[in-house]
């Protein structure tokens, strides 16, 4: 599985990215658009049998690299993202504090 399979799908405020897997969900991490230049990621879910496999790591690197590219910040509501966020300090760019 790519980096190149996430797909983001938005719905007004709201959006997630999917990492479509072998078999039944995908994992996803969900935000809410809070400002023209600010998300606030507020779920992360990776089906049990993938869990520990990186899957979520994949989704909010490609979230990071969004907010890079389009030029807004993160807050990261999910304990798991703010978690990641703590571990990787080369991502305070898109972190809003």
């Amino acid at each position: 599985m790519s980096d190149a399979e996430i797909v983001l799908e938005r719905n007004g405020r709201q959006g997630r990215y999917l990492l479509p897997l072998p078999e039944g969900q995908p994992a996803q991490l969900t935000f809410v658009e809070t400002g023209p230049d600010h998300i606030a990621i507020d779920y992360s879910f990776v089906p049990p049998a993938y869990r520990g496999k990186g899957m979520a790591l994949k989704l909010i690197k490609r979230a990071v690299e969004d907010a890079r590219a389009n030029g807004y910040k993160i807050t990261p509501l999910c304990g798991y993202v703010a978690s990641e966020f703590r571990h990787h300090p080369q991502w305070a760019d898109v972190l809003e504090r």
